[in-house]
């Protein structure tokens, strides 16, 4: 078996690789750079899936970073069980074909509970006092202490909000993708791996902070060619076939859609006071929207009210297309965890979950990186709010009440979605914003490939 690297560097696109990426351009030149259709939605989990598995959200179920369970009424984001991916992955079709294949999973989502050999993943303790201690699952078991023995404790406040993807007092801008690359380089070293997975997503925050046409994005380019460049490297000095892809590719936005509003101003979308705040009531909403970038499923749990709410979300501007029925089997999606509707956003613009009409009222956990108790995806964590004085020292205050024991909110996070510079979700409307495969040769015949080719390509190239 040929042993193969897929290296997935997020947000890769091939403008890119135009702009400060020497060393992943001249990897594209030596062998073959491929544009890839995006899954559909664009967005992390789905693109994954499609990756490893070859199929489609229709088959698999991974609709989305997130979706509405009907059975309990609650809103699911995030979730990692390996289990909730409903075929077959790449390393079990390449099992079943040969006898000691194997494969490291390293950071890739949904990585809980894998058949993978080895896994790493982010991944949080909760003691029963409420405190959130910053940790990762691995396995075999031994895997987490010996990694961190040999690299420190995971930079998870890098990984994701305000801290992703700038200096600061908890790492270097590039701190994650660099750790995740360290951990690829040592389970390479100590177990040699047919397939490794590595997941780098150093683009993924500034490119959604500021835009990827930021003149600022500048150094992240150059950060994440190094480190891929070293990678590339390094898994060829010992035969190892590097391959490097990209999810999706980030475009520039500047018009948050607020669709749950709409539903709430229409009457279907139902709130409840808790504490003086609202919580969206999604079992008792007639219609509300999941939100995750520039597509939200809006599910209806009164069918009767579905027509009106298709009339109203077409009419709604930033909303380029709503798709059911037919069209949502087209565009593969026809899943029980869709929504019974699925918005698109327009190409500048995005979709929040915002349900509140004062921010006043907003619940607590708006204001905080929380990305499993919101009811959708929200970017604007990735931003400090301007409006409170001295964010920083307010920041260290937290930080001390927790330090003694005390029960805090680290409610630091703005509520203005006009923040947000770039996402991703839709089909991009030109190749070069979308996401690629690069290949050390020239052996795949077709220049632009779909997402769900991936899978067969990794099981090819190794001789499976």
């Amino acid at each position: 078996m040929q042993r193969l690297a897929l290296i997935n560097v997020v947000g890769l696109t091939p403008h890119c690789l135009e702009q400060h990426a020497p060393r992943l351009a001249a990897f594209a030149r030596k062998g073959r750079l491929h544009s890839i259709r995006a899954a559909f939605p664009a967005v992390t989990c789905t693109a994954q899936a499609n990756y490893l598995t070859g199929k489609r959200p229709s088959e698999h179920g991974i609709v989305a970073n997130g979706w509405y369970d009907r059975d309990l009424a609650e809103v699911h984001f995030w979730k990692q069980s390996n289990h909730l991916v409903q075929a077959p992955k790449v390393w079990e079709i390449g099992r079943g074909r040969a006898a000691g294949m194997t494969c490291a999973k390293l950071f890739w989502w949904y990585n809980m509970f894998s058949s993978a050999d080895w896994s790493i993943t982010p991944r949080p303790m909760y003691p029963a006092d409420g405190r959130k201690v910053f940790d990762v699952y691995a396995w075999p078991e031994a895997l987490r202490s010996s990694v961190k023995a040999q690299l420190g404790e995971f930079p998870f406040p890098c990984f994701w909000g305000p801290s992703a993807g700038v200096d600061s007092p908890a790492g270097r801008a590039d701190a994650v993708s660099r750790w995740i690359a360290a951990s690829a380089k040592w389970v390479e070293e100590e177990h040699q791996p047919t397939l490794s997975l590595i997941y780098l997503p150093h683009l993924d925050y500034n490119f959604q902070r500021w835009g990827p046409r930021d003149a600022r994005v500048a150094r992240d380019i150059a950060e994440i060619d190094a480190m891929a460049g070293d990678l590339i490297d390094f898994f060829e000095e010992r035969q190892v076939q590097p391959l490097v892809v990209s999810e999706y590719g980030i475009t520039a936005v500047d018009h948050p859609v607020h669709l749950n509003r709409v539903l709430r101003e229409k009457g279907w979308l139902v709130v409840k006071e808790e504490l003086g705040l609202e919580l969206l009531n999604t079992g008792a909403s007639r219609a509300f929207a999941v939100a995750d970038h520039q597509v939200a499923h809006v599910y209806c749990n009164d069918p009767r009210v579905k027509d009106d709410v298709a009339r109203v979300l077409r009419s709604v501007p930033g909303v380029d297309q709503l798709l059911e029925g037919d069209a949502k089997r087209a565009w593969g999606v026809d899943h029980a965890r869709a929504g019974d509707l699925i918005a698109i956003a327009a190409p500048n613009a995005w979709f929040t979950y915002y349900y509140w009409m004062e921010d006043r009222v907003a619940p607590d956990f708006a204001r905080c990186v929380d990305i499993h108790r919101k009811p959708g995806y929200d970017p604007v964590e990735l931003f400090l709010d301007p409006k409170i004085p001295a964010v920083k020292a307010r920041i260290a205050w937290r930080l001390l009440q927790k330090k003694l024991g005390f029960r805090m909110l680290m409610d630091v996070i703005p509520l203005d979605a006009g923040l947000v510079g770039g996402s991703h979700g839709r089909p991009v409307d030109d190749p070069i914003d979308g996401p690629v495969l690069i290949v050390p040769d020239r052996k795949e015949e077709r220049e632009t490939l779909e997402s769900t080719d991936i899978a067969g390509i990794l099981l090819k190239r190794m001789d499976l």
